[in-house]
């Protein structure tokens, strides 16, 4: 057996995360589904770069699988994503070392949020609807404090089965599409559950001049969920790139 890294894209809209599930359509599944059924049936266990949760979508995704020797070939990726619904796409897979895994050797991931300030039907699924006027600036000040390497208890879903809520963020920067379209871009070691969209949440009431750098600084610091704001909604974040 080989081991396989394969590169996908998905529209998780209809989709209950990646993680497999019972009683729910995960992405995992049906790509496991899937690979079984070209593979004679044989069950095929697939391993993921990460978790992404209901209706979060992925711009860039990996996932190894350990698959008979020749298995990376034009024809797998095309019956496999004639197989599939329209939601997931196969770019590509390559073969790798035994050793290289999806999700530990994966070295940093970003992920961004989209937000748009005019009524879009076309982004209803991919962006918040969110009609306020922000101040970017302000946002950008705020989100330097998440610089570095510190605890995100704060920004992390409680009860999680984590050792650490300690992460090493490298980027945390908002940026304009255009006038009423943009998007929160923040790159890590690792990420926590919920942590982008308590994060965007929480900056939000900066760029409406509820909170300010102090108070954000302190929401931080104080290493408590309670003291951050309601997460924003899933469908306007993306996985957007991993880096190994």
């Amino acid at each position: 057996m080989k081991r396989y890294f394969f590169e996908i894209t998905y529209r998780g809209t209809d989709y209950f995360g990646w993680q497999r599930q019972p009683k729910q359509v995960s992405i995992q599944q049906e790509l496991e589904e899937n690979l079984s059924k070209l593979f004679s049936n044989q069950p095929i266990e697939i391993v993921g770069c990460g978790r992404t949760d209901t209706g979060v979508h992925a711009q860039q995704y990996f996932f190894h699988a350990d698959l008979p020797e020749n298995s990376a070939d034009f024809q797998l990726v095309y019956k496999l994503n004639k197989m599939l619904s329209d939601a997931i796409v196969v770019r590509y897979i390559k073969e790798v070392n035994n050793d290289m895994h999806a999700r530990f050797s994966a070295k940093r991931r970003t992920y961004r949020y989209f937000i748009h300030a005019q009524k879009d039907p076309f982004l209803h699924d991919r962006s918040w609807y969110y009609p306020q006027k922000l101040d970017l600036d302000k946002m950008n000040h705020a989100a330097k404090c998440m610089l570095g390497t510190r605890d995100f208890t704060s920004f992390s879903k409680l009860h999680t089965d984590v050792k650490t809520n300690i992460c090493s963020v490298h980027k945390a920067e908002w940026k304009q599409l255009h006038d009423d379209h943009y998007y929160f871009e923040i790159t890590a070691d690792r990420f926590l559950r919920n942590m982008v969209r308590a994060t965007v949440g929480t900056l939000l009431e900066v760029g409406l001049g509820k909170l300010d750098d102090t108070g954000f600084e302190k929401i931080l610091d104080a290493k408590d969920r309670g003291a951050a704001a309601v997460s924003v909604p899933a469908h306007g974040l993306f996985l957007w790139e991993i880096e190994y």
